[in-house]
């Protein structure tokens, strides 16, 4: 490997992680009703609330627009599991949008556990004094700001991206 190539690998590298890709992560809490979206700077340091995108026949599309706006290298959907770890109701529903969802982007999707995810950004929001009704635009992003920085989290534990890549 030449020395302007071995550079190349440093720079693409987050500082923090040396195998994790530097670059802008995504995670999507996918729902019946709305799909939360966060993201992160592009050194992944922390995680930012994008968008709520009401869940409709074009959803896939907004979605796959607003991570392909950012370049995003890494996106991390909510994969929603039971307390014991068992698949539930919206399980299949997560990896289907998934699935779509990987024929509109570039981006690396990985399937990553989001238990109590929504029940924690409700926590959190009730702490700033918000109320349930108040918090119905925003608990998606919330949830999904969650998701990302239970996945940074892991990340800088592990210098490995979290979760299971799409079809594993």
């Amino acid at each position: 490997m030449s020395a302007d190539s071995t550079l190349a690998l440093k720079q693409s590298l987050t500082p923090s992680r040396p195998n994790v890709k530097r670059g802008i992560r995504f995670s999507v809490d996918v729902g019946q009703s709305r799909i939360g979206l966060a993201r992160t700077d592009p050194d992944a340091t922390m995680a930012l609330p994008v968008a709520t995108i009401k869940m409709s026949q074009s959803a896939i599309n907004e979605v796959a627009a607003v991570i392909n706006e950012y370049e995003a290298v890494l996106v991390y959907v909510g994969f929603p599991l039971s307390l014991t770890g068992d698949h539930t109701k919206s399980t299949q529903y997560a990896i289907d949008f998934a699935n779509d969802l990987s024929q509109h982007i570039t981006a690396e999707i990985r399937l990553v556990d989001e238990r109590l995810s929504t029940v924690s950004a409700a926590t959190a929001l009730r702490a700033t004094g918000h109320t349930a009704q108040s918090s119905k635009g925003i608990i998606d992003q919330a949830a999904a700001v969650v998701i990302l920085e239970h996945a940074l989290d892991f990340e800088s534990k592990h210098a490995e991206v979290a979760g299971v890549a799409l079809g594993e």
